[in-house]
């Protein structure tokens, strides 16, 4: 992945251990993220719509099976992308994979910032004091890598697609 994204060794040690707190419950954390990301905008509530059937509201999202799954995919990425700290680039293809698909069903790139908006925010709920500026500092700088690679997923697409 980016050359210029370095973790430190400190960095990598912080993501991982504040990961691992949060790592048995991931569906309970992600509702959180989720929770967070449908207060600061609104409008990405229609993007999520299973077997045709649009939510009325984002309780009825979070709580739907579908929604839940999708829940656990995030969060299994966020997983991966912790588990690959040493060599993220290994989960490049897959990334740019991801962007792709997230710009096939309407979400912009300016979306990103407020999902990694609300992944610091669920990051502080969830882990109290233990949410230090460090902390903050180190999965910002991960979160940004990551959603470098899957921005590279619009950028490859053919023109007039």
């Amino acid at each position: 992945m980016e050359s210029g994204m370095r973790l430190s060794g400190g960095q990598r040690a912080l993501i991982r251990e504040s990961w691992r707190r949060l790592s048995g419950s991931p569906v309970r954390h992600g509702r959180v993220l989720f929770t967070r990301l449908f207060d600061l905008d609104p409008d990405l509530l229609p993007l999520f719509q299973y077997n045709c059937k649009q939510f009325a509201s984002p309780q009825e999202c979070l709580s739907a099976p579908e929604f839940l799954d999708h829940i656990r995919k995030v969060m299994l990425v966020i997983d991966a992308a912790v588990s690959h700290l040493e060599n993220l680039s290994c989960l490049e293809e897959y990334l740019c994979s991801l962007g792709k698909k997230h710009q096939a069903v309407g979400v912009k790139i300016e979306s990103f910032s407020t999902v990694g908006e609300s992944l610091l925010y669920m990051l502080e709920k969830c882990l109290g004091t233990a949410f230090s500026p460090e902390v903050q500092e180190a999965w910002s700088k991960l979160y940004g890598a990551v959603v470098k690679a899957m921005q590279r997923g619009w950028e490859t697409l053919p023109e007039g697609d």
